[in-house]
């Protein structure tokens, strides 16, 4: 659970295009948007800001994003791969994490690893 994540990215449009499309099967939507940001969230609620980076590219950071069940944390991926994203972990179970966690890793375009779970 967090209340909000900012990332740097360099390309405010690929990391929208991305973003758009993987958090589409857990049920969020691009929220908000200006000359250089992007917000996504619930309806309303704008929780992952995109803020283009104009200095240097920013170490990745990890995020998890919750889904509802094993089919949205599949469709993450596989939207993540189309859509410019790079495979980091296909979904399935990681029973080393717990015995009942189910999820899928991507890379994102700015390096940043992003994951979809649901437990």
């Amino acid at each position: 659970m967090y209340d909000h994540i900012g990332l740097r990215v360099a390309d405010l449009d690929a990391a929208t295009r991305f973003y758009t499309a993987v958090l589409a099967p857990l049920g969020y939507i691009l929220c908000s948007s200006g000359n250089g940001y992007a917000g996504f969230g619930p309806k309303g609620e704008p929780a992952l800001w995109l803020h283009l980076n104009k200095g240097r590219k920013a170490d990745g950071a990890h995020i998890a994003f919750r889904a509802k069940d094993h089919d949205s944390v599949k469709a993450f991926h596989r939207e993540g791969l189309k859509s410019g994203g790079h495979d980091n972990g296909g979904a399935g179970p990681r029973k080393d994490y717990s015995p009942t966690y189910y999820a899928a890793f991507l890379i994102d375009p700015d390096g940043n690893n992003v994951e979809a779970v649901c437990t």
